[in-house]
């Protein structure tokens, strides 16, 4: 198991990169659906692309050589595509702007453990898949670190691991037998 010790010492995400047919329209598309921001790009390129910057992420456009080299748009928005995914506090505010602006989309939503997550998937003008939820909802639990059951996350970090493992693996068996038979305990 790696630890921190052995880590990479990455800090955060920096940017995605998308090439582009039109850094003008992706650009006009990331500002106006996106609320991102145009900010300076390195004079030393010497191809056409821009950088945008919001919400502690950058997004790289950069325009194609041709039309050739793009991937086939997509007919229809298909949720398990590769995409970039944002958290929003407000999926209703979202939808009704996607639907000003014409954009089609589709809706998700997930389910773990009694928590619900809102999913809102949409291409950009290149069709690269974009998805908008509230997975805040959802706590990130390492697995081999904590416990399925409801437990706070200061007594998460107090567990210790071995006694976590047991627990996941526990909890895991529970839910199998649970759906199997469909009984509770």
């Amino acid at each position: 198991m790696e630890t921190a010790a052995t880590a990479l010492p990455l800090v955060s995400m920096n940017h995605v990169s998308f090439v582009c047919r039109s850094v003008n329209r992706s650009v006009t598309f990331y500002v106006d659906v996106l609320g991102f921001r145009l900010i300076k790009r390195p004079s030393s390129f010497k191809f056409e692309g821009a950088w945008l910057f919001n919400y502690g992420i950058g997004i790289h456009l950069l325009e194609c050589n041709s039309a050739d080299e793009m991937p086939r748009k997509k007919d229809f928005i298909n949720p398990k595509d590769n995409h970039i995914s944002f958290q929003c506090s407000d999926m209703k505010l979202l939808k009704r702007k996607l639907e000003e602006k014409g954009i089609d989309y589709v809706t998700a939503v997930v389910e773990e453990g009694g928590i619900l997550v809102d999913q809102i998937f949409f291409h950009d003008p290149d069709g690269y898949m974009v998805e908008i939820c509230n997975c805040e909802n959802i706590p990130i639990l390492p697995i081999s670190s904590c416990s399925l059951k409801n437990t706070s996350l200061s007594k998460i970090r107090e567990q210790d691991e071995a006694r976590c493992s047991n627990e996941v693996a526990n909890e895991m068996i529970e839910r199998l037998v649970t759906d199997i038979l469909g009984i509770s305990f």
